[in-house]
């Protein structure tokens, strides 16, 4: 089954979203032309953060506007509904991740990556100073909260059997997507599933000082967190559409990276009731977001398929793969 890896923290943003999602399904043709632009409909990871700054920076300075693009973006209730939408015509392209997408594949799911957006893991190991551990060896004998996500578990014993310790002995408690409640009451000492750029922030805005271990540094491939997807057959009848929608969002991030403070401001005003943003805490998410999505000298969401074949090679050693997934046929530049 396939994982989610970002869910709503409240029953509130779930059940908006689903509307959103069922709006999505109803309204919203992707095939539609609007005063002679094409119409893409995107769907978002989660509900509109710092990562997604470049998006509406795109929006707002009429990146996607001048490419002959209306673009319609939106937010389903999880990854997965973003994913089954796609493969299914509902929408053209969905922003989710690297992992999920081959895992996707591997089940049948007719989805590929159309662009790295985010190039480095966010969800890493995050611990409370407090405890002593210096390393995620040093995580045996401690407690480690997780959303109950097997992909989140194979991530820690990876770290931990790298680091030199024997992750049979590590201690998981299921704290669902109460992470940052369990951590501050200490009911655990380490949680996986949390992003440096989100519940990091959050828990030391309530005054906890942690520690970020980074995946990448531990025998986990240094894989893309965030990608944009679209389905096979979208790419065959819109990949001119596609192509354009890139180009222009990565106008949006070469904006952002100039402009942090009004890119942002813009995705500000953009937020709704049911979504606040903490205007500190997105400031500090785009900070750290903007290197982790810089793809140096090579073009703004450009992929290797080294990165795919190390990442489909370690889900399979850990289980999380159960059929052959060809990693040339995961991705693709457009």
């Amino acid at each position: 089954m396939t994982v989610n890896l970002r869910k709503w923290s409240t029953s509130t943003w779930k059940t908006t979203a689903l509307a959103l999602v069922l709006l999505v399904v109803a309204g919203c043709g992707s095939n539609k032309q609007a005063n002679g632009e094409t119409e893409i409909t995107v769907l978002l990871d989660w509900y509109p953060n710092a990562v997604h700054t470049f998006l509406y920076a795109a929006q707002e300075q009429g990146y996607f506007k001048d490419a002959g693009l209306k673009v319609n973006l939106q937010t389903p209730a999880d990854t997965n509904d973003a994913l089954k939408l796609v493969a299914t015509g509902k929408a053209d392209l969905a922003l989710s991740y690297q992992m999920q997408v081959a895992i996707s594949r591997s089940e049948g799911i007719p989805i590929v990556s159309v662009g790295a957006i985010v190039r480095h893991p966010l969800n890493q190991l995050l611990v409370l100073d407090s405890e002593g551990i210096n390393s995620p060896k040093d995580l045996v004998g401690k407690k480690i909260g997780y959303p109950s996500i097997p992909l989140d578990e194979a991530i820690v014993n990876t770290m931990v059997k790298s680091d030199g310790g024997d992750p049979s002995k590590l201690s998981y408690t299921d704290v669902g997507w109460d992470l940052i409640p369990a951590m501050t009451t200490k009911k655990v000492d380490a949680i996986i599933g949390g992003y440096v750029n989100h519940e990091k922030l959050l828990l030391e805005k309530e005054g906890e000082k942690l520690t970020a271990f980074d995946p990448s540094k531990y025998g986990v491939p240094d894989y893309y967190e965030l990608v944009l997807t679209a389905s096979e057959e979208g790419l065959n009848n819109k990949s001119a559409a596609i192509k354009k929608f890139i180009e222009a969002a990565a106008k949006g991030q070469a904006y952002t990276a100039s402009h942090p403070d009004e890119s942002l401001q813009l995705l500000l005003d953009e937020q709704s009731e049911e979504f606040p943003l903490d205007a500190a805490v997105e400031k500090q998410s785009l900070a750290i977001l903007l290197p982790l999505m810089d793809a140096g000298t090579e073009p703004f969401a450009s992929q290797s398929e080294q990165s795919w074949n190390d990442v489909i090679t370690w889900l399979t050693e850990q289980g999380q793969i159960s059929k052959n997934v060809k990693a040339a046929e995961a991705f693709r530049n457009l």
